[in-house]
């Protein structure tokens, strides 16, 4: 196996593991504060942007494989307890509504139109913050309109 392809899959597993924590702390600390009934496995394969992850893979791969050990123990220690710091209450809320929150949304139904934040856009639901209702509500995806 070529140098190159080792240095990939090495990136894709460490990356893994890096998303693996980010998405824990995320469902720790947001969807479970708002109690959204998400699976982790939903949470992280609806949410994970392909391009970033195998950029990143690429890049760790390139790095694991190619410099000094030294530094690349220290910054991938240093990526590990970024991805980790997650599991912290405010820094997973703050992750988690920066991946997850859209602010100043619309959406409108056969009677309402709906103002304010998706705290979490679901697969078949929509957790959102009404500016009028001042409360969260539910939303169902299948009765909303384009």
């Amino acid at each position: 196996m070529s140098k190159f392809v080792q240095a990939f899959l090495s990136g894709i597993f460490f990356t893994f593991i890096l998303d693996f924590f980010l998405f824990l702390g995320i469902k720790k600390n947001y969807t479970d504060f708002y109690e959204v009934g998400v699976y982790y496995n939903i949470l992280f394969a609806d949410n994970q942007n392909a391009l970033v992850f195998f950029l990143l893979a690429f890049f760790t791969g390139i790095f694991i494989m190619y410099v000094n050990n030294k530094i690349t123990v220290l910054v991938l220690g240093m990526m590990f307890l970024l991805s980790a710091s997650t599991l912290i209450p405010k820094v997973g809320y703050k992750a988690g509504e920066f991946i997850l929150m859209q602010k100043n949304m619309a959406y409108r139904d056969a009677k309402h139109i709906y103002l304010g934040d998706a705290y979490f856009v679901g697969r078949e639901t929509i957790l959102f913050y009404d500016n009028e209702l001042k409360k969260i509500i539910l939303l169902d995806k299948k009765e909303l309109k384009q």
